[in-house]
C-alpha cells in the first residue's frame, strides 16, 4: 500500500504546486464606437488579475500590441491605451468615409489566448485581422512570451542559451517540411527570404506541442501562401532553450 501511496502523493503535491503557480486571468472585451459610418471593431483578450509583476508586464504588453495594430493617427505618442488605439482607427475611417463616401467599412477584429504556461513561462497568442480597404484584409499572429520569475517580456534572443544551433536546426526542419533541398539556396522553391539565407520569423513561442515558428503573409512568402507554421517538439529543442521544458 506505502509503495503504491508514495508516487500518488507525489503527483498531488506536484500537480498542486503547477496549479497554485498559475495566472488569473478574466476576458476583457472592448468594442468600438456604433454607428453608420463606424468601423466594426473587436478586441477579446485575457487580462492578468492576480497583481504580480509578470501579470502587469502581460497586460502592458497587451496593451502595446493593440495600439500597434490599430493606431493609424499621425500622433500616436499620444495612443497610450487600448480604447484610444481604438478611437484612432475609427476616427481615421470617419475621415475617410467623409472624403470618399464609397469607401468600403473597415474592421479589426483581435483575440489572444493564454496558449502555454508551466512553472516558469506564460505565452501569450494574438490573432489579428484588419481591413482598412483594397483588394483584402490582412490576418497575423503574434506570441508574447513572459517569464514568470523575473516579471518581464521575452525578446526572441531571450528564449535561448544556443539560439545560432537552434536556427540551424530550424532550418533544417524547415527545409524538411516545406521540401526545399538541402542543397539548394533556401529561396530555390519560392520562399523570399532576406538575402537568400534562412532566418527565424518575428514570432516565435512556447506552446503545447512545441516551440511553433509562425512566418505571417509576406514574410517569407506571398499573401496567397498563408502562414508558414513549423513547430518543433520540446524533446528536440530543450538543448537550445534557456528555459527547458519538462517533458
Amino acid at each position: 500500500m506505502k509503495k503504491i501511496l508514495v508516487p500518488v502523493l507525489f503527483l498531488w503535491f506536484v500537480l498542486g504546486c503547477e496549479s497554485e503557480s498559475r495566472l488569473t486571468f478574466e476576458p476583457l472585451l472592448l468594442n468600438g464606437e456604433t454607428c453608420a459610418t463606424c468601423p466594426n471593431v473587436e478586441v477579446n483578450i485575457p487580462k492578468a488579475i492576480d497583481g504580480s509583476s509578470v501579470a502587469t508586464a502581460i497586460n502592458r504588453s497587451l496593451s502595446e500590441e493593440i495600439i500597434s495594430l490599430l493606431s493609424f493617427s499621425e500622433g500616436q505618442e499620444d495612443i497610450d491605451t487600448a480604447e484610444k488605439a481604438i478611437a484612432s482607427f475609427t476616427n481615421s475611417y470617419k475621415e475617410l468615409k467623409s472624403k470618399f463616401p464609397d469607401e468600403v467599412a473597415w474592421e479589426a477584429k483581435i483575440n489572444g489566448d493564454v496558449i502555454y504556461e508551466d512553472l516558469n513561462i506564460v505565452t501569450v497568442a494574438v490573432n489579428s485581422y484588419s481591413f482598412t480597404g483594397g483588394a483584402h484584409g490582412y490576418a497575423s499572429t503574434s506570441f508574447l512570451n513572459f517569464d514568470k520569475t523575473k516579471g518581464i517580456e521575452l525578446d526572441t534572443p531571450d528564449l535561448f542559451d544556443d539560439m545560432e544551433g537552434f536556427e540551424e536546426f530550424a532550418e533544417t526542419q524547415f527545409r524538411a517540411q516545406e521540401k526545399v533541398p538541402e542543397d539548394q539556396n533556401i529561396n530555390a522553391t519560392g520562399f523570399m527570404f532576406e538575402g537568400d539565407a534562412f532566418h527565424l520569423p518575428y514570432n516565435v513561442g512556447y506552446t503545447p506541442d512545441g516551440i511553433q515558428l509562425i512566418y505571417n503573409p509576406y514574410e517569407v512568402a506571398s499573401y496567397a501562401d498563408g502562414p508558414i507554421v513549423l513547430t518543433l517538439p520540446y524533446d528536440k529543442v530543450n538543448a537550445y532553450l534557456k528555459r527547458k521544458v519538462t517533458l
